[in-house]
């Protein structure tokens, strides 16, 4: 799985991503201060089953602490868009082909109102953010409408004289984007489209690509600088101008501020807390910065947003859930890690899905799985639910 950081240039995308990763990343205050994506590994929370199985369990990949595990999930932050990305402009074209893989898009948008619409620093309260929220939509149709576009006159000529089925053929069209031929078929039924591509308009090819769009980039926004006194009536306003939209308040220089006093030992803080507790002697530049975080960041907003905004990208966005594979007689692995593994798993995954998601033997030779907390043995069928734990019987 991997999900896309976007947005305009300088609202703070980079922050947030080292925020999420604590990878080392360029943060500058200027255009297009990324070029080439930067990648790393976010993680996601999620309630840990060592608890309920009396031990302490030891992760491969991630950590857990406190009872809350947390799963790695791969994050890519492109550089900012400009209104005409679609058209090359700023390196548009380019930095639009960099999301082609992600699942799932998180969309940072200077909520104070302190970046113009090139990307460029100004007096917050100056500019309206909801500009952002229908530009980067937009660019994002129009990416999709050329991809669908591309050689499409002589396509949908093709489809007309030799009968195709035209779901199956933009699919194929479509697949670098995940679009599968069910979701093409959806989305015709759902606009009333004919069989008949060649009489398809520009206006029903680009509310095709905005229907697809949504389906494959799902969207949420993260409100970034509500530390900034601006921020706070622009969210509520716009939370009203777009109230299909998800939008998470945040600060991602607070949260990268946490992140750096934790690793130093200055305190003590669980990524989406709500609070921080000091355990090192703090010099008073430090303990000011973190007073104010806490009163206007952590009081006000119940946490600085970042963790919550991959866990909203993950759980709430794309419905994945996570399964442990143990067994009934022992939870451990051949090296000894208890529960050492924790796996994303898409909406409907089966027990089935669940072996081949951890090795295509085990799916090859898959008998019958074992529900762990209940002992109850499942087909290869049965749903699956977020926190299982599964053993996977195999005849090899």
């Amino acid at each position: 799985m991997q999900v896309g950081i976007v947005g305009k240039a300088n609202v703070g995308k980079s922050t947030f991503f080292k925020a999420l990763t604590m990878a080392e990343v360029l943060i500058a205050n200027y255009p297009f201060a990324t070029i080439q994506p930067n990648k790393g590994f976010a993680f996601v929370r999620v309630e840990c089953v060592d608890r309920e199985f009396g031990v302490q369990c030891n992760p491969r990949f991630g950590h857990c602490s406190q009872g809350t595990r947390f799963v790695p999930v791969e994050v890519l932050d492109v550089a900012g868009l400009v209104p005409g990305a679609h058209e090359g402009k700023g390196m548009g074209n380019q930095f639009l082909d960099d999301l082609r893989q992600a699942h799932a898009l998180i969309h940072v948008v200077d909520m104070s109102g302190g970046t113009n619409e090139k990307g460029e620093p100004i007096e917050p309260g100056t500019y309206d953010p909801a500009n952002d929220v229908k530009f980067l939509e937009v660019e994002l149709d129009y990416w999709y409408l050329a991809i669908l576009k591309k050689g499409w006159d002589k396509l949908a000529r093709q489809l007309q004289h030799e009968h195709r089925e035209i779901a199956s053929a933009l699919a194929k069209q479509l697949s670098g984007l995940s679009v599968t031929e069910d979701m093409v078929a959806d989305a015709m039924k759902q606009l009333a489209l004919g069989t008949n591509a060649t009489a398809w308009t520009e206006e029903q090819l680009l509310q095709l690509a905005t229907i697809l769009r949504k389906r494959t980039k799902p969207l949420l926004i993260v409100a970034n600088k509500m530390d900034i006194p601006t921020s706070k009536a622009n969210l509520e306003r716009i939370k009203k101008q777009f109230p299909n939209h998800l939008f998470v308040p945040c600060s991602a220089e607070s949260e990268l501020a946490l992140k750096e006093a934790s690793r130093k030992g200055l305190i003590e803080y669980l990524p989406g807390g709500k609070d921080y507790k000091p355990t090192g002697q703090l010099q008073p530049a430090q303990a000011k910065a973190l007073d104010f975080i806490k009163q206007n960041v952590l009081d006000s907003w119940g946490s600085t947003g970042v963790q919550q905004a991959i866990d909203t990208a993950v759980f709430q966005l794309l419905k994945y859930f996570t399964v442990f594979p143990g067994g009934v007689s022992k939870l451990a692995d051949q090296h000894g890690n208890v529960l050492p593994d924790c796996f994303l798993l898409p909406p409907g995954s089966t027990a089935y899905d669940f072996a081949a998601k951890i090795h295509t033997d085990l799916a090859t030779h898959f008998v019958a799985a074992i529900d762990v907390k209940t002992k109850r043995k499942v087909g290869r069928d049965h749903p699956l639910k977020h926190r299982d734990v599964v053993e996977i019987l195999t005849n090899k």
